[in-house]
């Protein structure tokens, strides 16, 4: 029996979903902590370099492998890998494309939660207060030793995660799952067209908040 394939309603859609999956969380989590660390304004120049230079070029080779195997029919990386490369291998090649994404969705929705921990415990007054006066490197220590008491790393041989940051991985999972389960057109593409907007909003708003702070 022949299924209909789901598919993207609108252009913008596929743009804002694909914006939102080449940003990534490390932009939002990891970069400020690293640029804190390595010179501020001075770390853009490697970035912005590693973006051209391999972060752009590889969002455009995938995209290109899925409208190359979409257009004859594949959905998944085993069949666009044969569609590419006629060799019995090639098949096997494309299961990694399955294998990675879902070993990196393991831990993605974990640090998920993070980013809804934090911002309701932020919008509750319970995080670090930076004091005026610290250095960047004061405090990003000061969120350092907060992230390290919320996901149990404090030093013990053994990671015990704090309550509260399972409670918020469950909310996390459970949102994902119910997301993905009404499909592209109804869930990713209708999430992408509302959080990508926000999240270039929040970004000017930190960035304004940057250069206004005293």
């Amino acid at each position: 029996m022949y299924m209909q394939r789901e598919r993207w309603a609108t252009r913008v859609g596929v743009i804002l979903a694909m914006a939102g999956n080449a940003i990534g969380l490390g932009n939002f989590l990891r970069f400020p902590g690293q640029a804190a660390r390595n010179g501020g304004g001075a770390f853009m120049i490697p970035y912005f370099i590693a973006l051209l230079l391999m972060g752009i070029p590889l969002m455009w080779m995938e995209w290109a492998q899925g409208r190359f195997g979409g257009a004859r029919g594949y959905g998944t990386t085993p069949g666009m890998f044969h569609a590419m490369w006629r060799k019995p291998i090639s098949k096997y090649l494309g299961v990694l494309g399955l294998f990675i994404p879902t070993t990196i969705m393991i831990y993605y929705t974990y640090i998920e939660s993070w980013t809804l921990g934090y911002s309701v415990l932020a919008m509750l007054n319970k995080m670090p207060v930076i004091e005026k006066g610290m250095s960047a490197q004061e405090a990003v220590a000061v969120f350092e030793e907060y992230f390290h008491r919320y996901t149990g790393q404090n030093g013990d041989s053994l990671i015990k995660v704090s309550n509260i940051a399972y409670l918020f991985f469950i909310i996390t999972l459970c949102l994902n799952v119910w997301i993905l389960a009404r499909g592209i057109s109804r869930g990713i593409e209708v999430l992408a067209k509302v959080a990508m907007p926000l999240l270039f909003l929040f970004a000017i708003v930190l960035v304004v908040r940057v250069f206004t702070l005293g």
